[in-house]
This record gives C-alpha cells, sequence and structure tokens, in this order.
C-alpha cells in the first residue's frame, strides 16, 4: 500500500492509533483491529520498553520514555466503533488493563520521516513485576513473539 502522506489528519470522526503487538496484522488479535491502515511502518519517536511479560508472553509497550527502544509498529485510522472495540480487548479502564495515550510515531519509510500523534495502549511502569518479565527491552514485536501469546478469554492484556 503506498504510504499516505497526510496520516496526521483523520477522516472526521476517525483516529489514529499505533499498534505494536498483538493488533497488527497478520498477528493474534488482528481480527479486532476494524481500522484502514496508513503506510507500512512506523517507529515510536521516544525510545520506550516494549517487554514480553507473563507465561501468557504478552506485549507491554511500558510508559516510561527514554528507556528500552524505538518501538516499530503499524498506524490505523479507526472509527468510534472500532477503537470502542480496541480499548474493551486492552482493559482500558481496568485496573490491570492498559490506558490509551497520545504518542509521537515517525514513517520509518525511506524519504518519508512524517510524524504524527496516535493513540497508543500502555501500561504504567508501576504494573511491571520484574519477575514476570520475560523478554525485552525489545524494538519489535514479531510473528516469533506471537507465537509464544496465550489469549486469557477475549482479552489482550
Amino acid at each position: 500500500m503506498a504510504h499516505e502522506k497526510h496520516a496526521s489528519l483523520p477522516r472526521p470522526g476517525g483516529t489514529l492509533v499505533f499498534v505494536f503487538g498483538t493488533l497488527k496484522q497478520g498477528f493474534p488479535n488482528f481480527v479486532v483491529n476494524q481500522g484502514r491502515r496508513i503506510g507500512s511502518t512506523f517507529r515510536t519517536l521516544d525510545r520506550l520498553p516494549l517487554l514480553l511479560m507473563g507465561e501468557r508472553h504478552v506485549p507491554w509497550l511500558i510508559d516510561s520514555p527514554g528507556l528500552g527502544e524505538r518501538v516499530a509498529g503499524e498506524l490505523y485510522e479507526v472509527d468510534a466503533a472500532a477503537l470502542a472495540a480496541m480499548d474493551e480487548l486492552e482493559g482500558v479502564g481496568q485496573a490491570d488493563g492498559y490506558h490509551r495515550k497520545a504518542l509521537r510515531v515517525q514513517a520509518a519509510t525511506p524519504g518519508d520521516d512524517a510524524v504524527v500523534l496516535a493513540q497508543v495502549y500502555m501500561k504504567h511502569a508501576a504494573q511491571v513485576v520484574e519477575t514476570d518479565v520475560k523478554l525485552g527491552p525489545l524494538a519489535e514485536y514479531t510473528l516469533a513473539h506471537a507465537a509464544l501469546y496465550r489469549r486469557r478469554g477475549g482479552q489482550a492484556y
């Protein structure tokens, strides 16, 4: 798909969401992602810790700017219904769930370094129990990592 230069301008009612883990195309929870993909690969502008957590090897992006790596992922434009489905999957509002935050991401396409503000699902550093860290920090969640992932009911978190 060709990179869309105006990724920062979602259509009315649309929200840009940066996904780094199981919501990426071809990954375990992609069925929940009903968004329209924009461009190819994006990376977080800030370095952040991406960890595989617990026996289920769940990918967690930790809200600790300056630590970890510039994390690779995909950018999607979603409507309100798709965003609500993602929020439910990610446990937004639940004590052990993710929170959604606006974060700057940059296109990783050669010749295009556009920076956009997108929503991303993150965990607070206080939620990390060091003994539960299985792998990381990672620069990218890959299909090899996804092969280790185990669902908990309908929840990703």
